[in-house]
């Protein structure tokens, strides 16, 4: 690890989805986009749905993956994120990613309980990140 990089494991609910040195990291968070460089401050802070970017060492540009809800854990200089899931942009099927956001939107117009439709909120917030996503790999 030189002085520009840091070691960062990134961990879904059932396997590891990347481990090693990255020289940039940007999260998605309540309260918009947070980014991650060497030498920060220790921290946890929780990770909503979104798009996180990470840039490894010696890449000209960033990597993005689509994420669920999870955290971050930042000390000394190591970072650590939990995520239910974390998605590639290659990894995403779209066709299922708007079928999920159809059946969320129908829940939701339905108005059954407020439990449902919470559910169903979360549930398209997390379709319309994937499409994102897919869409979005282009712009790298």
């Amino acid at each position: 690890m030189d002085r520009h990089t840091f070691s960062t494991r990134i961990y879904e609910a059932d396997s590891p989805f990347f481990e090693g040195e990255l020289e940039s990291l940007i999260i998605p968070t309540v309260d918009g986009e947070y980014g991650i460089q060497a030498r920060h401050r220790n921290l946890v802070i929780a990770i909503v749905p979104g798009i996180m970017k990470y840039r490894p060492a010696g890449a000209k540009e960033f990597l993005r993956a689509s994420v669920s809800e999870g955290m971050v854990r930042i000390e000394d200089g190591d970072v650590l994120i939990l995520v239910n899931t974390a998605e590639r942009p290659e990894e995403i099927d779209e066709e299922r990613a708007r079928a999920r956001a159809e059946e969320a939107k129908e829940i939701m117009l339905q108005k059954r309980s407020m439990q449902e439709y919470y559910q169903a909120e979360a549930t398209l917030r997390r379709a319309m990140v994937r499409l994102k996503a897919s869409r979005d790999s282009s712009l790298n």
